[in-house]
């Protein structure tokens, strides 16, 4: 697994004031950009080449993240202009920039003690979820993992999707049958989230997944965002 997608192009309207300035992934906690802790962790796992998803405040992530150099990464910037695409069109923006083998995909935003490098690099289905506990602002959680590994859009116990996965670029063929009248939205750059390509491909038996029970954390809000920094900060890490 050498490449990796960060998707970083959302408005973080929750996030307001902050994000009226900053990206929300540029945001810091523990001391650096939260974007920077993902960059970190994939070049402990041997990514060398990156790319970046943007829109919101696009300029500044190139400012200030530069070419990858310091983390001995590459990093391609793919602009997804003014609006942002969602995942799924984010995705299909940034695919030309991807190679042909499997890439790591992760939500710029989240926060995780993770190890990426238990993520298969080769994953035989189109993609291998990590999905957490479901926190207190999603108790209902997304999708459920069964006991063979296997993630499925129904059943119970739910969890919830880290926002963290490997995936086939694959999982993108027929995304027009799986959306229907919804792929003409957005006309040559079409906005859509992946999550009915990856129910699609569950219905199938094509997605796995992992459930992590350590730490993890959607900053969503500026309270998240400062109980994330100060936790980061505390002597204990």
């Amino acid at each position: 697994m050498r490449h990796a997608l960060i998707f970083a192009a959302g408005l973080g309207e929750r996030m307001r004031p902050l994000t009226e300035r900053t990206p929300k992934p540029l945001l810091e906690v523990g001391g650096k950009p939260l974007i920077a802790w993902h960059l970190e962790k994939l070049a402990a796992i041997g990514v060398h080449y990156v790319v970046i998803n943007t829109s919101h405040l696009a300029e500044q992530f190139p400012d200030t993240l530069g070419d990858g150099s310091r983390w001995g990464l590459r990093i391609r910037y793919a602009y997804e202009g003014p609006t942002p695409l969602e995942t799924g069109g984010g995705l299909l923006n940034a695919l030309p920039l991807l190679g042909p083998e499997p890439f790591l995909a992760v939500n710029g935003d989240v926060w995780t003690d993770a190890d990426f490098a238990a993520l298969p690099a080769e994953p035989a289905d189109l993609a291998h979820l990590l999905l957490v506990d479901n926190p207190p602002q999603h108790p209902g959680g997304d999708f459920h993992l069964d006991p063979h590994g296997r993630v499925h859009g129904e059943g119970e116990p739910k969890l919830t999707f880290a926002g963290i996965g490997v995936y086939r670029r694959e999982l993108l063929d027929g995304w027009r049958e799986v959306l229907g009248n919804r792929a003409a939205e957005g006309g040559a750059r079409p906005r859509f989230s992946t999550v009915p390509l990856l129910r699609a491909a569950m219905a199938r038996g094509e997605v796995a997944g992992t459930h992590h029970r350590g730490e993890w954390t959607d900053v969503g809000t500026v309270e998240r965002l400062r109980a994330l920094d100060a936790r980061l900060r505390a002597p204990a890490h």
